[in-house]
Parts: structure tokens; C-alpha cells; sequence
């Protein structure tokens, strides 16, 4: 925490407890391949979804902490658990002792900006995990912005491991999806969007679509989150210009490199190089 951090330029940070951080990646590198990006997934200590508030909190902590000494300016945690339990904290009470010029930024409010023009009901859902659920951050932001708008939402606790478990497309996952998504409906029935609050769930698409009405829009993250950034980084040239532009991107993870590297590839279509690193007590 008190280690001095590089003041050069450096990588965009992407941190997630696991792999579904890769979605969101892919989507930012799509809209904004000219930038460096160095992932991070804490692979060792996932899931964080049923974690408490505290354990997400230290555990992302010192992944942003990790990043920072990485040479990384803004760091996004694309976890949807993380960003609800623990970015609060750290941009206020942690970045003005690190580096009161740094920046930490998450997913919840980039998907919570477009839900207005989307939905016509004014009615929503939010599919996500425990943990997500439990810390009412998206009814919390969408409130913010659209007071009008009701916000439902349900917990999927088995999607994280059916995807990373590589059973995202087997048949058994059919029951998991079909029954949370006719809980959440049972809940509201004028819902007719709905936001897939994880950055793994866009595997289950193909399922999440079948067991959805085809009247419902089903709004994934990382198109919306790239978008954000984009903007973002127009309206902070501060923070721009302090991103370096080789188009590369590195991989980090606290398990075995062999392990990350197969389940990577499910994510991005693409083998990988990726280095271990220990983020603990940093």
C-alpha cells in the first residue's frame, strides 16, 4: 500500500475475480484497440459472489493495488460483485492516500446510464449474483438516474460455475437458466428489459435467449462499458494521456498459468500467454 508507484505512462488495468472480465476486455479492445491493456484475474480466490462485503473488498483492494504498481493509471474492475462491493470504498477512502491522481471505474454505472432509452415499460430486470443482488447497487444507480424505473432482481448462484466450469452449453445448464429467469419474470411481469449483471453471463446467451420472451430486450455489459470508457477518456485527457498506445495486452492470474490459459480461451477464441502473480499482502 505504501510502495512508491511509477509515474510514467502505463496499461489500462482490467481486473475480475475470474474470467468473466474477458467479455468486457474483448468488447474494450474492439472499441479501443490502440490502448495497452494488462488483465487481472484473482482465478485462485474466485468466485467472489457469495463472499462478504469485507472479503471483496480487501481481495480487490489488492488487485488494484497490484495494477497500480504495474504502471497502470485507471484501473476498470469489469465485476460486476466487485464493483458493487468494494469501487465506493476505494475511490473514496483508498486513492487519496495511494495516488489521488489514479482512477478506479466499474461496470454498474456504464449499464445503468443506457437502461433509459431502452426500456418502454419502465420496468426492469437484473439477473447477477448474490452478491450483486444483495448490495442493491444497480437499483441504487438506475434510481439515481431514472427515479420512474422499477428494478427487480434475481440471484443466480450455479451460472458463474457452469461457465467456468465449461457447462455453459450442455444441457444441464438449461435448468438453471430457465428456472431464474421464470422466477425474476414471477416477480414483475411487466418487465421488458432485462440486464445480465455478471460479465460471465453472455456465454449463457444462447440459453438466457431461448428461455426469455422474445419481447424482452436482454441488455449485455461490455458494449455499454467500452462505450463508456470512450467517452470517458475524451472528457479526461488527464487520464488519457497517461495510457500508453502499442495495441498490446498482457494476462495476469493468481492460479496456474496452464489453467487460466485453456479457460481463457473459451472467453477469447484465442491462445494466450499469461504470467502467474501473487496479489496477497501486497
Amino acid at each position: 500500500m505504501n510502495k512508491r508507484l511509477p509515474q510514467t505512462p502505463g496499461p489500462i488495468g482490467i481486473f475480475d475475480s475470474g474470467y468473466g472480465g474477458l467479455t468486457i476486455l474483448n468488447q474494450i479492445r474492439q472499441h479501443l484497440p490502440q490502448y495497452d491493456y494488462l488483465y487481472l484475474g484473482d482465478n485462485a480466490r474466485t468466485p467472489y459472489g457469495s463472499r462478504s462485503f469485507e472479503i471483496v473488498y480487501e481481495f480487490t483492494l489488492q488487485a488494484v493495488s497490484k495494477l497500480f504498481e504495474m504502471g497502470c493509471h485507471l484501473v476498470i474492475l469489469a465485476c460486476n460483485t466487485a464493483s458493487a462491493k468494494a469501487l465506493r470504498s476505494i475511490q473514496m477512502n483508498n486513492l487519496p492516500v495511494m495516488d489521488a491522481e489514479r482512477r478506479v471505474l466499474g461496470v454498474i454505472r456504464p449499464t445503468a446510464e443506457c437502461i433509459g432509452s431502452i426500456t418502454k415499460s419502465r420496468h426492469i430486470g437484473i439477473l447477477a449474483t448474490a452478491g450483486t443482488i444483495k448490495s442493491d447497487s444497480y437499483p441504487l444507480e438506475i434510481h439515481k438516474l431514472f427515479p420512474d424505473i422499477t428494478v427487480n432482481g434475481e440471484a443466480c448462484p450455479m451460472w458463474v460455475p457452469l461457465v467456468e466450469n465449461n457447462e455453459y452449453a450442455e444441457n444441464g445448464a438449461d435448468y438453471f437458466v430457465q428456472k431464474h429467469i421464470s422466477k425474476l419474470l414471477e416477480k414483475d411481469k411487466d418487465i421488458d428489459t432485462i440486464i445480465l449483471g455478471c460479465t460471465h453471463y453472455p456465454l449463457l446467451l444462447p440459453k438466457i435467449k431461448q428461455y426469455t420472451p422474445k419481447e424482452i430486450t436482454i441488455v449485455s455489459q461490455g458494449e455499454y462499458v467500452a462505450e463508456s470508457l470512450k467517452d470517458y477518456l475524451k472528457r479526461h485527457p488527464e487520464i488519457e494521456t497517461k495510457c500508453t498506445k502499442n495495441a498490446t495486452c498482457h494476462f495476469l492470474t493468481t492460479e496456474a498459468e496452464n489453467k487460466f490459459s485453456e479457460s481463457a480461451s473459451t472467453f477469447l477464441n484465442q491462445i494466450i500467454k499469461v504470467e502467474r502473480v501473487s496479489i496477497e499482502n501486497e
